[in-house]
């Protein structure tokens, strides 16, 4: 039986797949193709390169990203990742989809022709960037002359993506809504506000997952709280392992709707 595995945008919150993932392998899963928007393409492609999830963790917490991100001095964003890039060659020197140990399909939007696009071949790091870029707080990342955005403005869940390319689906949703303290910023205006967007064009998507990993307690997170990796990590491993009994079954006997 062929996985597929889905895997979301959220922000500092998609650090929970790797949690996620670390269960699943833990229970003998293993996965034939990856889809992943944003966060979750990041995930997708240390998981795709051969990183474990653990490996994963310790790089992303000593990369420093923050350090990496430049001032963008445009009206187009307030940052701009063209310094990730070198950082993530460092990590996965090859650049390309075809060097990755499982078929990863990573899912950006167009900006001006307003069409997702699904990068699955040639140069990788730039799409995964592209994936990521957030409207608003960084600047659209060319690729091939063209103006790419975050994919989650679309597709924050790309299931369909892979499902005719699989008979078992799992998705890692961390995009989790729920009640939070009261809001008292800008910043968490907007963030709230593009949470809220994006959530009401995933839940279609949700149906196409044989299992759907959704650990409610993300929502406590914001998707900046990228200091709490290991918080995040921890509870997305530790829900999945929660739920461990009802993943089996499904795997056992497929349906669609387990959530």
């Amino acid at each position: 039986m062929k996985i597929g595995l889905a895997l979301s945008g959220g922000g500092a919150r998609g650090l929970a797949h790797l949690g996620v993932i670390k269960a699943l392998k833990e229970m003998g899963i293993d996965f034939d193709q990856i889809a992943g928007t944003s966060a979750g393409a990041v995930a997708g492609a240390m998981l795709a390169q051969g990183y474990t999830p653990d490996e994963s963790l310790k790089i992303i917490e000593s990369s420093s990203f923050v350090r990496h991100l430049r001032p963008a001095w445009s009206r187009m964003g307030l940052l701009r990742l063209d310094m990730v890039i070198d950082l993530y060659r460092k990590y996965i020197p090859h650049d390309s989809f075809e060097g990755l140990q499982i078929p990863l399909h990573v899912v950006a939007v167009d900006l001006n022709n307003g069409e997702l696009v699904v990068f699955e071949k040639g140069e990788l790091i730039r799409p995964v960037l592209a994936s990521c870029c957030l409207p608003g707080i960084f600047e659209p990342l060319l690729i091939d002359k063209r103006q790419f955005v975050d994919g989650g403005v679309l597709n924050n869940l790309p299931a369909d993506v892979i499902e005719h390319k699989v008979d078992f689906m799992i998705g890692s949703h961390c995009n989790v809504l729920g009640p939070r303290k009261p809001i008292t910023s800008m910043r968490g205006v907007i963030e709230r506000s593009l949470v809220l967007a994006v959530q009401s064009k995933t839940k279609d998507r949700f149906a196409k997952c044989n299992v759907l990993i959704e650990p409610p307690q993300l929502a406590q997170y914001g998707t900046t709280d990228i200091s709490k990796a290991r918080e995040l990590f921890r509870v997305g491993y530790q829900y999945t392992r929660s739920i461990a009994d009802r993943i089996e079954k499904s795997l056992l006997n497929p349906t669609t709707d387990l959530s």
